[in-house]
């Protein structure tokens, strides 16, 4: 489980098919092999450490559903250590499960801060609504306007700094992961076998007044 917190920017040192060399400083304190690192959005498994990089194996499944594959040397990524029980929850919850790529359409100022606005796959425009949260390559950002084929969201002066998504232009892919929340609320809408209503959320623990 993740926060869509970005902790660092890695450098891609190794692209090896399914292997990935990744160097990095801080997301290394408190880390051993075994241990989940989210690299741009995408839930790892480290596998092998030394010195100031780690190793992860990325399987053909997570190649096929990310922009992992496009990685390489010299390439600037994500990462994000697991959450921490007991740490502050900043971002939403984010599974570090990609759902597909999305393609960034337009990048346009606006004032101190920079529009992004992102196609996705029809399929899951259903669970992205504004003012909602998503997670484009692991970053965890706030709907601005959605519409049946896109999305966009707002990119301040930190998360530019901080995160890649600074480093990226239209055309350029993103992992996008939507909100665990809204595909939970699908399910029981289904199992219930009626529309989302505020009685139905209500009789699974979601009540109106914390909506």
């Amino acid at each position: 489980m993740f926060t869509g917190i970005v902790e660092e920017i890695g450098v891609v040192r190794g692209a090896d098919g399914g292997r990935l060399t990744i160097e990095a400083a801080k997301v290394l304190e408190g880390t051993k092999p075994g241990d989940s690192l989210a690299v741009n959005g995408v839930c790892l498994t480290v596998t092998s450490m030394s010195g100031d990089a780690f190793e992860v194996d990325v399987m053909p499944e997570t190649l096929s559903r990310t922009n992992l594959g496009e990685l390489h040397y010299g390439e600037r990524v994500n990462l994000e250590r697991a959450l921490a029980l007991g740490g502050r929850l900043g971002g939403h919850l984010v599974l570090g499960h990609v759902d597909d790529v999305g393609k960034i359409v337009s990048v346009t100022p606006r004032e101190e801060a920079r529009i992004m606005r992102i196609a996705v796959p029809a399929g899951l425009m259903s669970y992205i609504a504004g003012k909602g949260f998503i997670a484009v390559d692991g970053v965890s950002l706030t709907v601005v306007e959605v519409d049946d084929f896109s999305l966009s969201v707002s990119l301040v002066a930190y998360t530019m700094e901080h995160t890649i998504l600074g480093d990226k232009s239209p055309g350029s892919t993103v992992n996008v992961e939507v909100d665990v929340i809204a595909r939970y609320l699908e399910r029981l809408s289904e199992k219930a076998g009626q529309g989302l209503t505020f009685e139905l959320l209500e009789k699974y623990g979601f009540t109106p007044g914390g909506i």
